[in-house]
Parts: C-alpha cells; sequence; structure tokens
C-alpha cells in the first residue's frame, strides 16, 4: 500500500473563542426571559398560584337571602348588587335592591331601581313595588295610577292590593284605602306586607289599637322588617303613649341594627319623650350609619332649637335641606334660628318657605313681624 507520506492532518481549532463569546449571550438571554413570566415560568415552582374562581350569582343570591332574614339590610342591599351585575336581565335582583332601599328610607333610589325591574319583567309584583317606592317618595299621582294599574293586570295579587291600599290611605281616600286593605287580607291573610299594611290604614282611620294589634301579629311573621314596628310606634305616638311608642321603635331598631330610619325614629321619640340627650346620641348614631339620611339631621337640628343652641340647629337644618327634607316646622325653625342671632335677611327667607307651604304658619308670622318691628 502507498501511503503519502506529504499528508498532514488538519489542526483543530481552539473552543474557547467560541466559548467566551457564546457562554455570555446565552447567560444574557435566560436573564431576560426569567424576568418576564409571560415568556418563562420558575422552573423551581412546581406549584403555581391556584386562580381565585368567580363567585356565581346564586352563590350572591343565597347570600343576600342569608343576610336580608337576619334583618341586615345593608349587606343584603349589597348582595343583591352584585346579583344584577351578573344577571343584569334578573329583575328579582332589581325588585329587591328596590324594596331594602325603601327599607332603608331611600325611596327615590327605589323609585329607579323599580322601574329598571319593570322593564326587565313588567309584572303585577314588580309595578307595585314601584308603585310603593312612589308613594313613599310622594308622588302619589303616579303611585296610585301604577298601583291600579297592577291591580288591573292581576286582581289576584295581594301585594297589588295592598300597596293600592297605603297609597289611597297617604292621598287620605279612607273609603278606598280600607277596602283594597281588607280586600288584600282576604287574598293572605299570612302576608306581613299585607297585615303592615292594613294596620297603617287602620291607623290613619284613628282606630289606633285595632292597628296595634295587628301590626304585632304582622311582626310576628316578619321579626326582620323594623319597619312594622315603626307603624306600631306611630300609632302609639297617636294615642299619647310614649313608653309604648319607644318600645317600638326600640325594637325595630334592634331587628335592622344597620337602619338609620329605625334609629332616627327611636332618637326623635326619645327627645319628644323628654330625653334629649339620648335622642341626640341616637341621632348622631343614625347619621354616622348613613351621612344621606336626611331626616336624622332635621331631628338633631330640632333638639338644637329647643335647646338654644343656634349656630348647631342651622348648621344641620341645613345639610337636612340640601338632602331634599321639606318641613314647613323645619322651615320656621330654621329661619327662627337666624331670627334669635339677629340675622333677619336669612331668617326671613326661610320663613317665607314655611309660609309657602302654609301660609297660616303661625310661628313663621311672628317671625316676620319681629323683623319688620326690628
Amino acid at each position: 500500500m502507498y501511503i503519502d507520506r506529504r499528508y498532514r492532518g488538519r489542526r483543530r481549532r481552539s473552543p474557547w473563542p467560541v466559548v467566551i463569546i457564546v457562554v455570555p449571550l446565552l447567560i444574557v438571554g435566560i436573564y431576560l426571559l426569567a424576568t418576564r413570566t409571560s415568556f418563562f415560568e420558575n422552573p423551581f415552582d412546581p406549584f403555581p398560584p391556584t386562580p381565585t374562581p368567580t363567585r356565581s350569582a346564586i352563590s350572591f343570591l343565597a347570600e343576600a337571602e342569608d343576610f336580608y332574614r337576619a334583618g341586615q339590610f345593608i349587606p343584603a342591599l349589597e348582595a343583591y348588587t352584585r346579583v344584577a351585575e351578573l344577571e343584569p336581565e334578573n329583575d328579582e335582583a332589581f325588585r329587591q335592591q328596590a324594596w331594602l332601599q325603601i327599607m332603608l328610607g331611600h325611596p327615590d333610589k327605589g323609585v329607579e331601581l323599580a322601574k329598571q325591574a319593570v322593564e326587565i319583567e313588567d309584572s303585577a309584583l314588580n309595578k307595585s313595588i314601584l308603585a310603593m317606592a312612589l308613594d313613599w317618595n310622594r308622588q302619589y299621582d303616579d303611585a296610585v295610577e301604577l298601583a291600579l294599574a297592577a291591580v288591573d293586570q292581576d286582581p289576584l295579587s295581594p301585594e297589588a292590593h295592598s300597596v293600592l291600599a297605603e297609597i289611597y290611605a297617604d292621598k287620605n281616600n279612607w273609603e278606598r284605602a280600607l277596602e283594597e286593605a281588607e280586600k288584600a287580607a282576604e287574598l293572605d291573610p299570612t302576608s306581613p306586607l299585607v297585615l303592615r299594611n292594613l294596620g297603617y290604614v287602620l291607623d290613619t282611620q284613628g282606630r289606633h289599637n285595632e292597628a296595634i294589634d295587628v301590626l304585632a301579629k304582622a311582626f310576628e311573621l316578619a321579626p326582620n322588617l323594623g319597619y312594622i314596628p315603626i307603624t306600631a310606634g306611630n300609632a302609639y305616638l297617636a294615642l299619647n303613649d310614649y313608653d309604648g311608642m319607644i318600645a317600638e321603635y326600640e325594637k325595630a331598631a334592634a331587628a335592622n341594627p344597620d337602619n338609620a330610619m329605625a334609629l332616627d325614629k327611636l332618637g326623635h321619640a326619645s327627645a319628644i319623650a323628654g330625653d334629649p340627650d339620648r335622642g341626640a346620641a341616637v341621632l348622631k348614631k343614625a347619621i354616622e350609619l348613613d351621612p344621606e339620611f336626611g331626616l336624622s339631621y332635621a331631628h338633631l337640628a330640632r333638639i338644637y332649637y329647643t335647646q338654644l343652641n343656634w349656630e348647631a340647629a342651622i348648621e344641620n337644618f341645613d345639610k337636612a335641606f340640601e338632602l331634599g327634607v321639606e318641613n314647613e316646622e323645619f322651615f320656621y325653625e330654621m329661619g327662627l334660628s337666624y331670627v334669635y342671632l339677629d340675622d333677619c335677611t336669612n331668617g326671613e327667607k326661610w320663613l317665607q318657605k314655611a309660609l309657602d307651604v302654609n301660609p297660616e304658619s303661625a310661628p313663621a308670622q311672628q317671625g316676620i313681624r319681629r323683623c319688620q318691628s326690628g
């Protein structure tokens, strides 16, 4: 065999230049990828975070019902709000929100929510709740028209007849109010709403003791509805029974501890019954609980007015009026507070508002004469 001894094998090149260039690039690349979590998962973390499951509308609905049965209206309202967000075509969620806003003393908000319920489902029940919200918001003509439509749509609806009864009572149509209330009771004698409104109608007709008995039965059926003993407390007030009145308002506050309307009633009643210090303390608690409940400011202002604390009275009346409270007595007490501070310019403005409500308002007339003679 012939071997060409002139052949020389190719010399192997050194790997170090490649290593020096490539390895740093790999390190930089790995670092950049490791810092971008969307591209690189930490290989030393075998258990990535478990995604939090989204709660269902059914879950929030169950929670809302539990809170409602417990008399906790604010968290119940929040839960129904979540149901409506998750199921915007669920008329029950909007109807229940409307009902709770009425119970919390905000019928204006209840009107808007009930309108949404009616838009989703034009039922007699939804119409009835909207009519109730309108009635509590003092839109009596619109309320009675809608309640009548609800009764026409479903003549066997106890809620429709019951709400219509309350509206007729507020419009001083005593005969029709009692007819509708009794009709509702025939259709459903165990409904707390029906019995409450029957008691309300009896009370407005001066049958206070009968009203108290009916309302006691209603509250037994629904001890979470503080507006029932509030109605009974009003009946005791008409009988000048202050102890009975305060006892009922205390029941209301206990039934719904997060309801400023119940606390407002208790605070105002305490002041009427001769304990203004307790009244002021309870009213301040109501304001802290719900800063948008205007009557609490007005009732607290009234306590300050009777204590001759004109500046504090003006401050709280002013807040009440900002929140939409309108009342002859509050107007002239605001005006007189200014007058007693020798400020007739502002005083006469509020006294005139009282006269606009009632041209025969004696305190307002006296305040005007005092300013004119001074």
